[in-house]
């Protein structure tokens, strides 16, 4: 049997990790500012991470949600105190796809609407609702085409006005910053003019913060940047480090209803205990902190390479979520950094290079990558 032909692959194949670094099958070393798509949130093999999941495999890895789990709860209660949301509801799943069904499904049962309101160039998974909902009709399968997501433009208030006036949608469903899309931020206005609608239409705000949450923009949430609250927030990503953990938060005027939701695996002990430690090492490491000023030192160091005839034709992004925008001549460069200087980045589409490492990242593996740039370019600021 062979694999299904999903991705294109590079001739790669790592085999261990240690914070910001990996090393393949050869013992070459690569420095890791992709954060396995931004999933690697504290490090990778972080001491505090191993000990607890490997203690909690040691003593019951998973049994079903059918009986009392107090590591669930104590994941919410932990969660709560950090996210800025103690008082919301927390459903745990397993991927960021499945978080945004079931986000989609509850703004559904809540309203007793079908329709859903979402952005251009969205992104929020590959399952049924949560690809009719991403902005990419080449992912789409005919099955997937219900007619029940309008896209409107990011940062485009009176289209927002103009479709949640009908009171027809559900919910409207936006990134806290589009990752897929080439990192484009929501306006504070925006939001903070979108919650006003929901509020005065009875739409439910979904806030997608799967890739942008669990302090990558250098708050927990990328939308607190707006200071507005979402009636629903999804994740996964970072929550638990490479362990596949997705969940939604849900406001408590929001009701549940038994058999509504359930999933098998999700908020198994193996994945709680993972998540915990997450948020263990994020508060002992301060890894939100160092993500706001990590971020700034980055974007300092980058404008040098910004400009007519530099490498970058514009910079974009909040904390440790950045889009570089090549300019042309320079599409190769992504590749270069990874098979000539052996460092790790995220792309969109040709045209963008992104960096999402871990929230561990210092000083001197942006200066690495800074002197990996000023090499491959020869640009001297």
């Amino acid at each position: 049997m062979n694999l299904f032909d999903v991705y294109p692959l590079w001739d790669i194949e790592p085999v261990k990790g240690k914070g910001c670094r990996i090393w393949d099958k050869d013992g070459k070393e690569y420095l890791d500012l992709y954060g396995g798509h931004a999933v690697i949130s504290i490090g990778h093999s972080h001491p505090t991470y191993v000990g607890m999941v490997s203690e909690q495999a040691a003593q019951l890895g998973f049994y079903s949600n059918a009986v009392q789990n107090p590591l669930q709860k104590r994941h919410a209660q932990e969660l709560g105190k950090v996210c800025g949301y103690p008082e919301y509801n927390l459903f745990l799943c397993n991927s960021g796809a499945e978080a945004n069904e079931n986000a989609l499904k509850v703004a559904s049962f809540h309203t007793g609407r079908k329709k859903i309101l979402a952005l251009n160039k969205a992104f929020h998974g590959r399952t049924s609702g949560a690809v009719e909902a991403t902005d990419n009709p080449k992912i789409q399968a005919e099955f997937n085409r219900n007619g029940n997501v309008v896209f409107i433009p990011i940062n485009d208030l009176a289209a927002a006005e103009r479709e949640l006036a009908k009171k027809e949608y559900a919910a409207i469903i936006i990134e806290g910053i589009q990752g897929v899309a080439g990192i484009y931020t929501p306006e504070a206005s925006y939001l903070k003019g979108v919650r006003e609608l929901c509020d005065a239409t009875g739409t439910v705000l979904i806030l997608d913060e799967i890739q942008s949450g669990y302090g990558r923009s250098g708050k927990f949430f990328a939308h607190q940047h707006a200071d507005v609250k979402a009636d629903i927030v999804s994740m996964a990503k970072g929550i638990a480090n490479g362990f596949p953990v997705g969940a939604i938060i849900i406001s408590p005027e929001i009701k549940a209803v038994h058999g509504m939701l359930g999933t098998t695996f999700g908020g198994n002990h193996l994945a709680c205990a993972a998540a915990l430690a997450v948020l263990e090492v994020m508060n002992d490491e301060n890894l939100v902190e160092n993500a706001a000023v990590m971020g700034e030192y980055f974007m300092e160091g980058l404008r040098k390479f910004e400009g007519e005839g530099k490498p970058f034709a514009q910079l974009r992004g909040k904390g440790l979520m950045i889009g570089m925008e090549v300019n042309p001549g320079f599409e190769d460069l992504r590749n270069r950094l990874l098979f000539e200087k052996s460092i790790f980045t995220g792309g969109a589409g040709k045209s963008i290079i992104r960096l999402l490492p871990p929230l561990c990242v210092g000083k001197e593996e942006a200066d690495r990558f800074f002197k990996a740039l000023g090499e491959l370019t020869e640009c001297k600021g």
